[in-house]
């Protein structure tokens, strides 16, 4: 579900808040002057088109790793906004202007009909394409394929069609690509000197190789829709067919053109048939230009029973296809592995849970063929290592904290690194620990949120590192922690420009003994003496942490602006939302919105004790979840004087299936849970102003 916070939302709560300030004194501290000769800030500040300040200043882009030495640093000038691409010497720090993309550019600005800006975008368009294995460089000249293989010295055209070509992908080798065009999957490049069509039954409502709305959004990832895998060898595709018959239709008028257009398109709602999906292996060897190519569909049939979900396709680098399943409820996972040749498959284990199982991610093979796993069976997310038969070797990391991020195994030294929250709940460091689970040692030391990204062989790292009052800095480090040099400080003197309030981090224990946290900003020019209204920002969903420490963007300044103007900002994780570990969602598991209410208000009595908070002046406002969470507060609860619901969920039975049935299984299953976590049926016992 989209977590941010809807602008339109923020300026109604600004205006609604500042008016629900009642007494004089009050109002006259929501226009405050400059404290300290220092500025307030305004929306035009956050949110004006024209006249919008960065206040995250402009952190080093993503890095690209060339090698375990090198790493391509794809700026641009500062002036003129052309790409300023380097390379730099991880270890001396030496920089050299990168010509990878020179030649590209000179073959594309020769090519009829590519302008000179088009032919600038294309060759910088992807700086990940110069990474040390990638040998072919895809471009959509629309509405074709061109690829430019490296020191070739020519541009070839791979597709001459008027359709619309999707989802391409370059086969490992860099000499094929498949694609979806008319929602069948083909291929062109390698022996064959035109496109192959490798499936026939593409349609409005059959999708092969393409996701739908429903398996991107909840399944693979928003703006995912990719469904086609090249096997390591390049002669396999896995793809994915989706067969929307049956589901039912939804429709929406887009109201944002002058002519409102009426859309309709598959929209599943809990209970509702889902795309029914099914997997295959296209052997593409030795096709040609006529060849039919062979397309095997796996074997799923110890499913036929049950309504069922593929949530996860890889390959493993001895070239089995890997799969995950799940029941439609998503109780379990099934990881299966098949022999593309032989099309035999076993299912090497099931996850289970008290509640529903989560998607971890693809497992990541060893070069001994065994291979790490993230799991969330002790209710902490940790890493598995497990033979190639599916038995387990061992627990690598265990204990009360999270991994987040498994960054791989350095086979030199024996080194698992991986990103978690061992020290801190609200925060995310680096850390190492030896295969066997020994040598456990965190690698990053400043408090904060770090985001780790490695060199191939795990001899560097470069870290994008924040807290709550610092824009995000980078900085590049040796495996061992060792810090080498500052890529990016990144200061920005905007933010010394402007009066602000220093947030507080705290705990506040709910009624069961869990220990949330919080966030408060207390107005500029804090007076313990008076009494504030409160702004309270909530998401409240399965492990959606809200309240972390890490540079908050736009959203933080939103904060401030608020607290410039003499209001309270409170943001107060709920134990389901708090991201310490799986287990402390499952008590939300079938009852939406009950006991995430219960631990707002456990917040809440707290805040109310505070004799500079005025309990009668309190709002509450989310988007999506946070939005449900808002509505669903307004109308079971008497302890806000206003909410500004966004993007809300009003009734669940009305959300997506895959999402919803995951939280709250099918209507069937659980009928009262359904009913007893609908807005709409509680309507009428709305209490304050809801907008």
């Amino acid at each position: 579900m989209n977590r941010g916070l809807g602008v339109s939302c923020l300026v109604a709560f600004a205006f609604v808040l500042a008016g629900c300030v009642s007494d004089p004194a009050a109002r006259e501290r929501t226009s405050a002057a400059p404290v300290d000769s220092k500025k307030l800030l305004t929306l035009d500040d956050l949110y004006g088109p024209e006249k919008k300040i960065d206040f995250s200043g402009k952190p080093a882009p993503k890095l690209v790793w060339l090698d375990d030495t090198r790493y391509l640093w794809p700026r641009s000038d500062p002036k003129t906004k052309e790409p300023d691409w380097i390379t730099v010497d991880a270890a001396t720090g030496k920089e050299r202007p990168f010509d990878g993309a020179a030649q590209t550019l000179t073959l594309l600005a020769q090519m009829p009909g590519v302008s000179a800006d088009e032919a600038q975008r294309l060759a910088h368009d992807d700086p990940g394409v110069f990474a040390r294995d990638s040998k072919t460089q895809l471009f959509t000249i629309e509405p074709d394929l061109y690829a430019y293989t490296f020191g070739a010295g020519q541009i070839v055209r791979l597709t001459d069609s008027p359709e619309e070509e999707e989802e391409a992908a370059l086969s490992p080798d860099g000499r094929s690509v498949a694609f979806v065009r008319g929602n069948d999957l083909w291929t062109a490049g390698g022996s064959s000197s035109s496109a192959r069509r490798l499936t026939t039954d593409g349609s409005e409502l059959v999708l092969n190789g393409k996701l739908d709305w429903l398996y991107q959004e909840e399944v693979f990832g928003r703006g995912t829709f990719r469904s086609h895998w090249w096997s390591p060898d390049s002669r396999f595709i896995a793809f994915l067919r989706l067969d929307e018959t049956g589901v039912p239709m939804y429709t929406l008028v887009d109201d944002v053109p002058h002519e409102q257009k009426v859309e309709v398109s598959p929209y599943p709602r809990p209970g509702d048939p889902n795309p029914t999906v099914k997997i295959a292996i296209a052997d593409t060897a030795d096709a040609g230009d006529t060849a039919q190519t062979n397309v095997h569909w796996v074997d799923l049939s110890a499913y036929a029973s049950i309504e069922f979900l593929i949530v996860d396709v890889t390959w493993s680098p001895s070239g089995e296809l890997a799969f995950q399943v799940q029941d439609r409820e998503q109780t379990w996972l099934d990881l299966v592995l098949v022999d593309p040749l032989s099309g035999t498959s076993k299912t090497l284990f099931r996850e289970t849970s008290p509640a529903w199982v989560n998607v971890n991610g693809s497992p990541q093979w060893l070069d001994d063929g065994t291979f790490l796993w993230l799991s969330e069976r002790t209710g902490w997310k940790h890493v598995y290592h497990y033979r190639a038969d599916g038995t387990l070797i061992r627990a690598v990391t265990g204990g009360e904290f999270e991994v987040r991020t498994l960054h791989g195994i350095d086979a030199k030294t024996g080194f698992v690194y991986f990103s978690g929250t061992e020290r801190s709940a609200i925060g995310g460091d680096g850390y190492r620990v030896k295969l066997d689970g020994s040598g456990f040692e965190r690698l990053t030391q400043e408090e904060g949120t770090h985001s780790l990204g490695f060199s191939p062989a795990y001899s560097y790292f470069v870290d994008a590192w924040s807290d709550v009052t610092t824009p995000t800095q980078v900085h590049l480090y040796k495996s061992s922690g060792e810090r080498v040099r500052t890529i990016a400080a990144n200061p920005v003197a905007a933010l010394d420009e402007y009066a602000l309030s220093r947030p507080e981090f705290l705990r506040v224990k709910t009624r069961n003994g869990f220990e949330m946290e919080a966030m408060l900003i207390k107005p500029v020019g804090f007076d313990p003496s008076a009494r504030y209204p409160v702004f309270q920002w909530t998401y409240a969903g399965p492990h959606a942490q809200q309240v972390q420490n890490k540079w908050l963007g736009s959203n933080g300044m939103f904060f401030q602006l608020l607290a410039q103007r003499g209001i309270v900002v409170w943001v107060c994780d709920n134990s389901t939302a708090s991201g310490k570990g799986t287990k402390s969602e499952w008590p939300a598991y079938q009852r939406l919105g009950e006991p995430e209410l219960a631990d707002i208000e456990d917040g809440l009595a707290w805040l109310k004790s505070q004799p500079w908070v005025d309990p009668t002046r309190i709002g509450i406002s989310g988007w999506s979840y946070g939005g449900f969470m808002t509505a669903y507060a307004m109308t079971h609860s008497t302890s806000f004087a206003m909410g500004i619901a966004g993007g809300s969920v009003t009734d669940w039975r009305e959300y997506d299936s895959i999402y919803t049935e995951r939280l709250m299984k099918l209507p069937k299953s659980n009928p009262e849970g359904y009913a007893r976590t609908s807005v709409t049926a509680a309507a009428k016992n709305l209490s304050g102003k809801l907008l």
